[in-house]
């Protein structure tokens, strides 16, 4: 018997931590004037994902497909400073965050989830995309076609 609950505590462990997404381990910022000082030192383009993460089907396909992949992660890495301005349902926030993140959306003239905005160094716009199929070499390459 005694086994038999450590292996079920063992079990539990390995599928909770299993389900924990990378993009939980990706640097994503909240504040957009904060990403572009990170940008301009190190020379790198910026992505701002709005999204609705605990709502938006097709923002939890892009997490899944191509956030959570080591392949993004290391393109980013070396390419891309990430901010998240999130629209969620069930997650709290503050009332300060939630109307940052309302002026960015009006700014951007976001009218769906999820939107990906790319931003040069400077803020100066690179171009705006959203959900593709095919995964996260597809959209490493899509990415980099905004250059």
């Amino acid at each position: 018997m005694k086994t038999f609950f450590i292996s079920l505590v063992f079990l539990f462990s390995v599928s909770v931590l299993g389900c924990k997404s990378s993009t939980d381990n990706l640097p994503w910022k909240e504040n957009l004037d904060e990403a572009l000082k990170t940008a301009q030192l190190g020379n790198k383009t910026v992505l701002v994902n709005f999204t609705g993460s605990d709502w938006c089907i097709w923002c939890k396909r892009l997490n899944e497909e191509v956030f959570s992949k080591d392949e993004f992660a290391k393109y980013a890495e070396k390419n891309l400073v990430l901010v998240k301005i999130d629209f969620p349902r069930d997650k709290e926030q503050s009332q300060e965050t939630k109307f940052y993140n309302q002026q960015l959306a009006a700014q951007y003239k976001i009218e769906g989830y999820p939107t990906i905005v790319l931003l040069r160094k400077d803020g100066s716009n690179l171009g705006v995309t959203g959900y593709m199929e095919g995964g996260a070499a597809n959209y490493v390459q899509h990415l980099q076609s905004f250059k």
